[in-house]
Formats: C-alpha cells, sequence, structure tokens
C-alpha cells in the first residue's frame, strides 16, 4: 500500500507542484479512515451492546428476581414502577431504587407457565412375580417388563377349591 502511495506522490511531482500535496491527504485520510474503524470496533461497538443488553434487563424485571444494585446492595424486588423498583433489602427493611441503579439480576423468578406445570414426580415400578404353580396348570410366561400399577390380591383356599357335597 505504502508503493501505491508512493507511485501516487511522485507521479505527481513529476508532472507539476500540486499533485504531490494530493498524495499526502490520501494518506492522512486514509490514516484517520484506520483510526476510525479501530475506534468503532473496539469501543463503539461493544459500548451499544452493553447498554442494548442493559435495557432488555431492566424492561425484564419482575416482582421476586433477587438483584444487585451499583453500590453492591442485594435484595428482592418487591414492587417494579415506570422508573423505579422497590427492593426488600431485610425482613422489615425497603429500599426504593432507580431502575438505572441495577447491576445486575442475580436469581430470576421462574415463568408463570413453567410453575403451573407440575414436575412428574418418579414413580416407583415395582415387579410382580406369578403365583407359584399349581397341579395341571402350564407355566406362566415371564414377564419381561415390569408391570406398573399391579394390585396383588391374596387368593384364599376356599374359593380355589370347590367344595365337594358329601351324599
Amino acid at each position: 500500500m505504502n508503493a501505491l502511495l508512493t507511485a501516487l506522490g511522485t507521479q505527481g511531482t513529476a508532472t507539476g507542484g500540486t499533485t504531490g500535496t494530493t498524495g499526502s491527504m490520501t494518506t492522512t485520510f486514509i490514516t484517520f479512515g484506520l483510526i476510525i474503524a479501530i475506534f468503532y470496533f473496539l469501543i463503539i461497538r461493544p459500548q451499544k451492546k452493553r447498554e442494548k443488553e442493559t435495557k432488555n434487563m431492566l424492561a425484564a424485571m419482575k416482582k421476586g428476581d433477587r438483584i444487585v444494585t451499583i453500590g453492591g446492595i442485594r435484595g428482592t424486588i418487591v414492587t417494579v414502577k415506570e422508573s423505579t423498583v422497590v427492593v426488600k433489602v431485610d425482613d422489615n427493611a425497603r429500599i426504593e431504587f432507580s431502575k438505572s441503579a441495577i447491576a445486575q439480576i442475580v436469581d430470576r423468578k421462574p415463568e408463570a407457565s413453567a410453575a403451573a406445570k407440575p414436575e412428574k414426580a418418579e414413580e416407583k415400578v415395582e415387579k410382580v412375580e406369578a403365583p407359584a404353580k399349581k397341579k395341571g396348570q402350564k407355566p406362566a410366561a415371564k414377564a419381561t417388563e415390569p408391570v406398573e400399577d399391579a394390585v396383588v390380591v391374596e387368593e384364599s383356599a376356599s374359593a380355589e377349591e370347590p367344595k365337594e357335597d358329601t351324599k
């Protein structure tokens, strides 16, 4: 790139004295352009991104969120107003802060839709074994999978064998 700028500068001096100044102005504009681009990508763009994230965080604050203020005070949001929030710091202490004084949200309160859905409790599955084999019965097929919600009923001896009539 320096060779190109040098070539532009030497052409201007060969034909006339005024074009030499134009070559040095081109170099100056390119240098300033590079400096502006570096400032944009290293300073301005990340700052705008942080501001956007902070704005979204402040807009998403709701009752029950645990927060930390800029001064380091930790508490739970009790009330969210238009430009302020009331923070419960202790059992009886509540402080009103400007929304801009909130540094970060530590713990978010779970969404109402997630709280409405009860979690599935783990069901305990018991294996039920077949009753003892009796004379004349075919062996029961063994279950490969456990039986869920099975009810075991005890059989009495009188129900199994019919009573014989004695005449």
